[in-house]
């Protein structure tokens, strides 16, 4: 199995930059079309475990907009062959100041690169600039 491979890293790299768009100008179809569309899909939130496309979508839909812009720090994105990556990252919001991290597992399906489980997490401590 190749790791990194550049062209399948540049594909995931597009992908997961395209998904960071749509989260901080809050275009929830955009979001939900990086998503897997399945019942299978997994995201853990800071408050909430959402199992499920339609669960996931809800959550979107019904969020506060207030304090989504952020800036990303420790960003490592790895391929594994040429259909898995997985995209983790530290983030610091720009309104109150809350430091998090986001892990993605990405898989390449007939559709494109797709989200299939992903999780967010506040944390206690800043990231490294």
């Amino acid at each position: 199995m190749e790791i990194n491979r550049p062209d399948v890293l540049a594909e995931v790299t597009a992908a997961f930059a395209r998904y960071e768009r749509a989260l901080m100008d809050n275009d929830t179809a955009a979001m939900d079309a990086l998503f897997w569309d399945s019942d299978a899909t997994i995201r853990y939130g800071a408050g909430e475990n959402l199992y499920g496309i339609a669960a996931i979508r809800g959550f979107r839909n019904a969020r506060s907009t207030d304090d989504l812009a952020r800036h990303l720090g420790g960003t490592v994105i790895t391929t594994f062959g040429a259909d898995t990556a997985t995209a983790c990252t530290l983030f610091r919001r720009v309104g109150s100041g809350r430091t998090g991290r986001q892990t993605q597992t990405w898989v390449r399906l007939p559709e494109g690169w797709r989200v299939v489980a992903a999780h967010v997490s506040f944390v206690p401590f800043d990231f490294p600039a």
